[in-house]
């Protein structure tokens, strides 16, 4: 199997090509912006023969197509995931998270690739924000384009989740690089998803071997940001949820963060020692 995967530099894509180079593929191609980042990452694979290095933006359409020749399956991990950088440049989500999308898809159909899995978020449900919009919008686009190509052109599903736990920029790693100082948080009850990396990854290679052409969701625990703290000895400054946070997610009609299964601080602590 050749797979692609599109921001492969990141937290996602480190975790799924580790994974991916334990089974049967003949090829996995690294897409992402970033020179210095792919030279890291190629040093931490050791030059892999399995791995290919391709520099490309998703905004670039033609870099897409010749990229995506040979391939049989994509992973579209590239995105603009920062909520606060969105809100102040929306423009710029729009740019990489739909238009990228939308190249994404063209390209694929183009090239001629089998399969096409897109990771979305929880953001994109019911969003209040310009990066939730854009995933959202991001998600018709690649269910939509399995009614335009049909049964001859490339299948398309996405998948859907929460926080994954020590992913770049999110609050575990934030906040370990803060302490032993008084750590910022918005509210100490509202409540976030919790997921492993390793699940992620799983997730996706599920949904590739059955390739549903709908939105795959998987049943997540959920945490207190307090209690999170607390299982981190951290001692907290209670900042205020800003206008584009939601207390509670939700991953679909009846799947919210506050109704989910409850992690306890012991749990979390046993929790924490794995990321």
């Amino acid at each position: 199997m050749s797979i692609l995967i599109t921001g492969g530099t990141g937290s996602f894509g480190r975790a799924f090509v580790k994974q991916a180079l334990k089974g049967d593929v003949e090829r996995i191609c690294v897409f992402s912006r970033g020179e210095h980042a792919q030279a890291q990452m190629r040093a931490e694979f050791n030059d892999n023969e399995h791995l290919r290095w391709l520099i490309g933006d998703v905004r670039d359409r033609d870099r897409l197509r010749r990229a995506f020749e040979g391939i049989e399956v994509v992973i579209h991990a590239a995105a603009l995931k920062r909520i606060e950088v969105g809100q102040y440049n929306p423009d710029e989500m729009v740019k990489t998270n739909i238009i990228g999308a939308i190249n994404v898809i063209e390209a694929a159909a183009l090239a001629g690739v089998k399969k096409v899995v897109a990771l979305s978020s929880d953001k994109a449900y019911q969003p209040i924000s310009p990066y939730g919009q854009s995933k959202a919008l991001a998600e018709s686009l690649f269910l939509n384009a399995n009614n335009i190509y049909g049964e001859h052109g490339p299948q398309f599903s996405v998948t859907r989740y929460g926080n994954v736990a020590g992913s770049a920029g999110s609050v575990i790693p934030k906040w370990r690089s803060i302490l032993p100082d008084i750590v910022p948080i918005t509210a100490p009850d509202a409540t976030r998803f919790w997921m492993f990396m390793s699940e992620a990854v799983d997730l996706v290679f599920n949904t590739i071997e059955k390739m549903p052409e709908t939105i795959v969701i998987p049943q997540l625990p959920a945490f207190r940001l307090g209690d999170l703290a607390e299982a981190m000895n951290a001692k907290m400054k209670v900042t205020g949820l800003p206008k584009w946070e939601k207390k509670h997610e939700s991953l679909d009609e009846g799947l919210s963060s506050n109704k989910a299964r409850r992690m306890s601080v012991e749990e979390l602590k046993e929790a924490l020692e794995l990321v």
